[in-house]
């Protein structure tokens, strides 16, 4: 009788390495990125930081810390390295041939992180298309690490496999999924359109990852959406009907969390999905108020919508999980329209979020005043249903309406 053995793939033991330039705080986006390895399934030994006027072009770090850092490998017995920056192709090999250990960077730990949380079809694509792209140019430098250390983060999603397959097999797997990217686009839009059609607001929920935004649409609409206490629980936008006080439809829609650094390979496969906020009428900007690197979380989320195009929407800003907070701190944010403090896990606060989207939503419709036809009956019905009917009374010239209704309402059937 053979005996079955449970083979675990053994656990990642890590290095931090950073290169401090100017005045900027090299700890605090390592321990950023400590969330992320821990996230990846890895577990973080130390960490190194070089201050440097600019990083090496060739190691990243210098020649000095490179043997310092080699003996603390050895002291540690660690298994590989974390470099907070996104590493050229020359860093990546010159680094694994002066320490004989797997590297690995910023870039690479949210690939394996997005590969663990694609659920849907569009995201696996997403992802997979980034992962492809990201390794092209690092197949040389990285085949002898990964095929020595076997398994572990950088090798989840198209795998190890892919990865010794030649460079014209990748070229044609990647352009291949890009027009899968491209055809989902389209469908993308084509569902936006419809949304548009529809004229119902659209409020988009945005944040930096773990704010809790998918906590808020599931605390709103009941969406049963996975919450977790991790950096980027979910990756794929989930959009929901809500109703605002008066009966008042919106969709509301969560979004990928944002992060600094952001590793532009994942901006451009998932651009269809970040533009969920371009295409908003008004952004909920979820910010963790218990987070000590808030400042840098908001100036971060603010970069990236003015990258997408979504600079310019009316935002309520929610700093959430004031539950935590045993003193109330001094928060504030000059580009938000409105600024709501409360906790989505106990409810504090959300009666004035939904007040400052039903403020928003009205400043944008039109209101009207007006005594329709008998045979326009239908049209109540889109008022009542798209916009917010505040009389509807049946006189001998037929039905008089007060309401306010969005503006492509009005177009449509009051604007003469």
């Amino acid at each position: 009788m053979s005996e079955l053995y449970d083979i675990k793939e053994e656990q990642e033991r890590v290095i931090l390495v950073s290169v401090c330039t100017d005045d900027q705080d090299a700890e605090e986006s390592l321990d950023e990125l400590e969330e992320l390895v821990d996230t990846a399934g890895a577990v973080t030994l130390g960490r190194m930081i070089q201050n440097r006027e600019k990083v090496h072009p060739g190691t990243y770090i210098g020649k000095g810390k490179i043997e310092e850092l080699s003996l603390y490998i050895k002291a540690n017995n660690a298994t590989g390295i974390v470099c907070d920056d996104e590493l050229s192709p020359a860093q990546l090999k010159n680094l694994q041939e002066e320490l004989n250990i797997k590297v690995m960077d910023r870039t690479l730990v949210i690939l394996d992180i997005f590969a663990k949380r694609a659920t849907t079809k569009e995201g696996k694509i997403q992802v997979e298309l980034a992962q492809l792209k990201y390794r092209m140019s690092r197949l040389i430098g990285s085949r002898d690490s990964l095929s020595r250390l076997g398994g572990g983060i950088g090798t989840r999603g198209p795998g190890e496999k892919k990865l010794e397959i030649d460079r014209r097999l990748i070229g044609d797997r990647v352009s291949f999924l890009k027009k899968e990217v491209e055809e989902l686009a389209m469908h993308r839009e084509i569902s936006r359109n419809k949304r548009k059609t529809g004229m119902l607001p659209v409020v988009a929920i945005v944040g930096y990852t773990n704010a809790g935004k998918s906590t808020l649409l599931n605390k709103l609409t009941e969406a049963d959406i996975l919450a977790e206490d991790k950096l980027f629980a979910t990756l794929d936008p989930t959009t929901r009907n809500f109703k605002l006080p008066g009966d008042r439809e919106i969709l509301l829609t969560d979004t990928v969390g944002f992060i600094r650094k952001l590793p532009h390979h994942l901006i451009d496969a998932f651009r269809s999905t970040l533009e969920e906020a371009k295409y908003a009428d008004i952004i909920i900007h979820m910010a963790d108020s218990h987070n000590k690197s808030l400042d840098s979380h908001m100036v971060t989320v603010y970069d990236t919508l003015n990258k997408l195009g979504a600079g310019d929407k009316p935002v309520i800003t929610f700093f959430n999980k004031s539950d935590i907070n045993e003193e109330k701190p001094d928060l504030h944010d000059p580009k938000a329209d409105y600024v709501i403090y409360g906790s989505v896990k106990t409810g504090e606060g959300l009666d004035g979020l939904i007040n400052a989207v039903s403020e928003i939503v009205n400043k944008q419709s039109v209101h009207i005043d007006t005594v329709l036809s008998f045979d326009k009956a239908g049209i109540v019905a889109q008022v009542r249903k798209y916009g917010a009917l505040i009389k509807e009374e049946y006189i001998e010239s037929g039905i008089h309406v007060i309401a306010d209704v969005p503006s492509d309402i009005y177009g449509k059937y009051f604007k003469e």
